[in-house]
């Protein structure tokens, strides 16, 4: 049996890096979950803080399908299209879907002290480990988006074999955190940045967190991300400066002892992310990782021809559907690591 995708071709008028990045912030299209109920659930971390999160069930629930947890990006939350988007596809399939806020993120702010991080893989393994049985007898499942994507691959190489995913997914996850902040500074995206850390401070300082005078000082004073993690991020977590917490904590470390199967997905000509750090990976050092990586599609964009929805929602669910189901768990072997271009070249992997 085989992963078979199709080509990513770009859908007017979003062509180009940029268009298909803001894309995702320019259209209006109703993409709420389409869920018989979506019920609000709550988990209570060791150190008080509470994770907010929406359960979205299926109208026709289908046998053998795995929880899927939604892991939003930097900035966002249960909220945010692209996780709403996914979120109606896999439910339409029959998966029960549970989108989380993160530490600090969207309603999440209210009710935790803490903020979250790229490295904060160990507020995902507590939450796994709250999870209800009811809700993971079959499996449990997991997308990661940009930094949320960086937060899972850590994760799941500090996991190694006892991860308790039958598969995983990251889409436009920064691999190498010194690399991506060093692009984002870059004068190019200057716009991107500027908008991106007004996001950051009022996220870190909204109803809720708890910062000395200093860290408030940080926050508000940084004048860019760099200053942000140097001057909050990194002493708040016992990181020696930003660099240190972006040595420490970059995915490429922990992504050769990955062991579950994981969908590895990104752009070339992603405006955030250098795409080199992808086209040079070895990906062929481990099986478990399956990459599929595209000419064209900005960040968390990929908004193709002949759908509305955006094409990695389809290259997920297509993923979950050979991989995740109880009946469709072997070992990954990809028989070539293989480039999803943005006209002809389809992807295809084997599993022995």
């Amino acid at each position: 049996m085989s992963f078979d995708l199709p080509p990513f071709r770009q859908r007017f008028p979003w062509w180009g890096a940029d268009l298909q990045t803001l894309a995702g912030r320019l259209r209006a299209a109703p993409f709420a979950p389409n869920s018989c109920c979506s019920e609000r659930l709550s988990f209570r971390l060791h150190d008080g803080d509470v994770l907010l999160a929406s359960l979205d069930r299926p109208a026709t629930a289908q046998p053998a399908r795995p929880l899927v947890l939604l892991i939003h990006g930097l900035t966002g939350w249960e909220q945010s299209l692209y996780v709403q988007s996914q979120a109606r596809l896999l439910t339409e399939r029959g998966y029960c879907v549970l989108r989380l806020n993160l530490r600090g993120a969207g309603p999440s702010r209210a009710t935790c002290r803490g903020h979250y991080y790229a490295g904060r893989s160990q507020d995902l393994r507590e939450l796994v480990s709250l999870l209800p049985t009811e809700l993971t007898r079959q499996g449990l499942a997991v997308v990661g988006y940009s930094l949320g994507g960086a937060m899972l691959l850590k994760y799941l190489g500090e996991e190694g074999a006892a991860a308790p995913f039958v598969a995983a997914a990251s889409v436009s996850a920064p691999i190498d955190l010194s690399a991506t902040c060093r692009n984002m500074m870059r004068p190019r995206n200057r716009l991107y940045h500027r908008y991106i850390l007004a996001e950051m401070k009022r996220e870190a300082t909204g109803e809720g967190a708890q910062l000395s005078r200093k860290e408030r000082a940080n926050v508000l004073g940084a004048e860019t991300i760099w200053h942000y993690d140097e001057g909050f991020i990194a002493p708040r977590h016992g990181f020696d400066g930003a660099e240190d917490y972006y040595e420490r904590c970059k995915p490429v470390r922990f992504m050769p002892a990955i062991r579950v199967p994981t969908l590895v997905l990104a752009s070339l000509d992603d405006p955030w992310i250098p795409g080199p750090l992808y086209s040079s990976y070895d990906w062929a050092g481990n099986k478990a990782l399956i990459p599929v990586l595209t000419d064209r599609g900005g960040h968390v964009g990929f908004h193709g021809a002949g759908d509305h929805r955006p094409w990695s929602d389809l290259v997920v669910a297509t993923f979950f559907g050979t991989y995740a189901c109880a009946d469709s768990q072997p070992s990954v072997r990809p028989s070539s690591v293989a480039l999803a271009t943005s006209a002809t070249t389809a992807t295809a992997w084997r599993r022995d």
